[in-house]
């Protein structure tokens, strides 16, 4: 059985992205950098339907955030993953606002202290930006590092957190 999936556009001041839902959450959020063919291949199975309406709260929250006029989520997500992958998004989503841990902070907090690199692969893996804060996961020496958004986007958010970041 497909899934209906509903998608929009959420304009905000660094261009726009698209968003996603499924009946249970937000399900996609994604960069400026991404098109709706990368949001499609996310979900092969899916049915896919513009709905502005249905996004609405989830737009709302995102574009609150984006303006810095909230620092938290309340509205359900619908991720799905590896058990090791909802482990690490699990964790993502306790980072509080304003903070960063490194990537082997997030493995010692799954309880996977040496699986590091798959900790890095699971985070790329994140299909919901901003709302599962990976843009708040940094190098062990403070770097900014890799981010499926782009480097900038993910500068703009730590800045927009008031984030101190070294390199």
């Amino acid at each position: 059985m497909e899934q209906t999936i509903h998608w929009g556009i959420l304009e905000f001041e660094q261009g726009q992205i698209y968003i996603a839902a499924t009946p249970n959450g937000l399900c996609y959020v994604g960069s400026p950098e991404e098109d709706f063919d990368y949001m499609v291949k996310r979900f092969p199975a899916a049915d896919f339907a513009e709905n502005a309406e249905a996004l609405e709260p989830y737009a709302r929250e995102l574009k609150e955030y984006l303006e810095g006029a909230r620092t938290d989520f309340s509205l359900p997500v619908d991720v799905k993953g590896t058990p090791f992958q909802e482990a690490v998004w699990t964790a993502l989503r306790e980072i509080p606002y304003g903070a960063t841990y490194t990537y082997s902070d997030i493995a010692e907090k799954i309880g996977k202290p040496a699986a590091v690199r798959a900790v890095g692969t699971a985070i790329g893996a994140n299909p919901i930006l901003i709302t599962v804060p990976c843009h708040r996961v940094i190098g062990k020496n403070g770097s900014i590092t890799g981010y499926r958004g782009g480097i900038a986007m993910k500068q703009h958010l730590l800045e927009l957190e008031n984030v101190q970041s070294k390199g």
